[in-house]
């Protein structure tokens, strides 16, 4: 989950954005809220959210400084919201490597994106994070699999589904071949599938293989090639692929910063 912030001085907005936005849905907890620039600096440096969503044009102090002066205290993502289409705000927000620019009043299928692209940014930053630190196999291939605290609060079909892949992850499954298995059509178990996970199948499984092959990767006892076959994946160009779109490294990078940090 991301941990965000919202710094608005207008409540109405402030609370709409809180309490009508589906966050949950968007992987996002918000664990806090400011009415100016400088409550809200004081509430990142306390509470050191991944996200901040603020307001530009605010009392006591504007968003753009309270963003510079908490970058000092704390390395997090901004999100820009703004009903003024100035460009000088605009320019010192790319100064600020902002993550993106929303006009107000904020369209949810519109945040809903920006916030799946900031997850996406920040998971594949922990995981890069992660080889750049002594930790274990099994902490490592964590990573790349969904916690399973709360499977139990998934759908029978969506637990069945999870439990085969887990199963079966180093065959040719399909998503129809076990929907045949499980008596109900693709279409109606893939979109059980995604409301619970937030995730598509095929997500899941790659996760899953990637996540298998990382021991096997790290053993020094297999090739490449007998990895990528024992994981399931078609040849050793589709788990590399794969691998690198999880990891952001190839799978022969990965072991040679594993092999660095143990030196």
């Amino acid at each position: 989950m991301i941990s965000a912030l919202i710094v608005e001085d207008e409540q109405i907005i402030r609370k709409g954005l809180i309490y009508t936005m589906d966050w949950k849905g968007m992987r996002t907890e918000i664990i806090g809220e400011a009415s100016n620039g400088k409550e809200g600096l004081e509430k990142i440096i306390g509470l050191k959210p991944d996200v901040v969503i603020t307001d530009i044009k605010m009392p006591i102090m504007s968003g753009i400084e309270m963003v510079e002066q908490a970058l000092n205290h704390h390395d997090f993502e901004t999100i820009i919201l703004s009903s003024y289409s100035d460009f000088e705000y605009t320019k010192k927000s790319i100064q600020l490597q902002v993550f993106d620019y929303l006009l107000k009043p904020v369209d949810e299928d519109a945040l809903k994106e920006v916030m799946f692209s900031l997850y996406d940014r920040l998971e594949k930053r922990k995981r890069q994070s992660l080889l750049t630190n002594r930790v274990d196999v099994e902490t490592l291939a964590a990573m790349f699999f969904p916690n399973q605290d709360s499977i139990s609060d998934y759908t029978p079909y969506t637990r069945r589904l999870i439990e085969s892949i887990k199963e079966r992850y180093s065959e040719k499954i399909s998503l129809e071949e076990l929907a045949a298995e499980m008596g109900v059509s693709p279409s109606y178990l893939s979109r059980v599938f995604k409301k619970d996970t937030n995730g598509t199948f095929h997500h899941y499984l790659n996760q899953e293989r990637i996540r298998k092959s990382i021991p096997l990767l790290l053993s020094n006892n297999y090739m490449i090639y007998e990895i990528a076959e024992l994981a399931g994946f078609n040849d050793y160009k589709q788990y590399n692929s794969v691998f690198k779109k999880y990891t952001g490294f190839s799978p022969t990078e990965f072991i040679q910063k594993i092999k660095l940090e143990k030196e």
